[in-house]
């Protein structure tokens, strides 16, 4: 079977509008969270998001795009695809060949349009101009469309671990002969249903998060994009190459609505078979993208799931989620871009404001940024529903 190799990656969050802007953040130790300001919502003043500060007008006007029912999470993954292609150096008769596949990652589409959507309905017109973006699937019509792209296209909604899913069908698309190359990624914007519904869990904190530290108060909403481009080893002569996709895996513990189990059945499971598809040993994983919330639940049963595979002691981790919040369906992809910076540069980002280890587990997250020889680095997202991924990139 062919090797995956990354050619392209592209990236906006809170901390950075391009790859070597978030790049820079990270090593900076950036936190990217504060108050609200793009976005009109209750709790504005209550709790810190993670916002990229682009107006969804200037996006518009910077991605010339003059539609009103586009979402402001469809112009974030254009942004953020427009520099994976480039960086790809994908030519246009690339892009729109039938075996080239585009597989996207959203849970919040056009629910960022609720409110327009639901003025319109009131004034009883005969249609809405938002109705056509409300759909979640309708980010990546978009991006067909915009790109005409004429391969398979599919969008995936599994929570948190949304588009670190969408990065592993798309392998297999390739591994299965479905596809010769895979664009894959995902996105998500900060709205006021999905804030609301996060407040309804009781799960946001009202100051910044602190994964893995014992008086974490909950998780901080971010927003942003990741895409990747994934192509066979025998199709990237004369490419630059990022990294290789070398494993991955989902289980799903089927648990609760939206907790792991104590055990950590799921999470374990994730990462254990994400190793067997990479033949690799636990050993020598050399660093570990956390999935890393900063809720109660999530930081213990990931710290006992690690300890769980990791026998002879876990390795280096961190959570990046403490410098751009949780971006949700997005989050799989951009801690893959960052999980695949750690191998080009050979370097470790700090995961920020941890203090106190949690007692029953006493794992430490690194804490300060440092050079560090890696060939091996996994990485986590765990959603809703126990729907555990785990991927695995490897040094070239």
């Amino acid at each position: 079977m062919s090797r995956i190799f990354i050619t392209g990656i592209g990236v906006i969050s809170p901390i950075g509008n391009t790859v070597s802007e978030n790049r820079a953040a990270l090593i900076a130790g950036k936190c990217g969270m504060t108050k609200l300001e793009m976005l009109t919502s209750n709790f504005a003043d209550k709790m810190p998001f993670g916002e990229v500060k682009i107006s969804t007008e200037d996006f518009k006007k910077k991605l010339n795009i003059s539609e009103p029912s586009v979402t402001r999470t469809s112009l974030l993954a254009l942004h953020a695809l427009k520099e994976a292609l480039h960086n790809a150096s994908l030519s246009e008769n690339e892009i729109t060949s039938q075996d080239t596949a585009l597989i996207g990652a959203s849970t919040v589409g056009g629910m960022c349009l609720t409110d327009e959507m639901y003025k319109d309905a009131n004034l009883q017109t005969e249609g809405s101009p938002y109705l056509s973006s409300y759909d979640f699937a309708s980010v990546i019509l978009f991006l067909q469309q915009h790109y005409k792209v004429n391969g398979i296209v599919n969008t995936i909604n599994t929570a948190c671990s949304s588009s670190a899913n969408a990065i592993m069908y798309g392998a297999r698309l390739m591994k299965q002969g479905l596809a010769k190359r895979a664009i894959v990624g995902g996105v998500d914007s900060l709205s006021k249903f999905t804030i609301n519904g996060f407040n309804s869990l009781g799960i946001l904190s009202n100051e910044i998060c602190q994964p893995f530290d014992e008086n974490r108060k909950g998780l901080n909403l971010g927003e942003g994009a990741a895409f990747l481009v994934l192509e066979k080893e025998e199709d990237c002569a004369r490419k630059e190459i990022f990294a290789e996709l070398s494993g991955y895996f989902n289980s799903n513990d089927a648990f609760h609505p939206s907790s792991l189990s104590d055990e950590g059945n799921g999470p374990y499971l994730a990462m254990e078979g994400a190793l067997k598809s990479a033949n690799l040993k636990a050993s020598q994983i050399d660093f570990i993208n956390a999935h890393g919330t900063g809720t109660g639940n999530n930081d213990a049963v990931e710290s006992r799931a690690m300890q769980r595979l990791f026998l002879d002691g876990v390795p280096d981790f961190a959570s990046t989620k403490s410098n751009i919040g949780h971006t949700l369906g997005a989050a799989g992809a951009i801690e893959a871009v960052y999980s695949i910076l750690n191998l080009k540069y050979q370097e470790v980002y700090a995961g920020l404001n941890f203090k106190t280890p949690i007692p029953e587990t006493g794992l430490i997250p690194v804490s300060s940024y440092s050079k560090k020889e890696m060939k091996h680095v996994l990485s986590n997202s765990f959603g809703f529903g126990g729907n555990c991924s785990s991927l695995l990139f490897s040094k070239v």
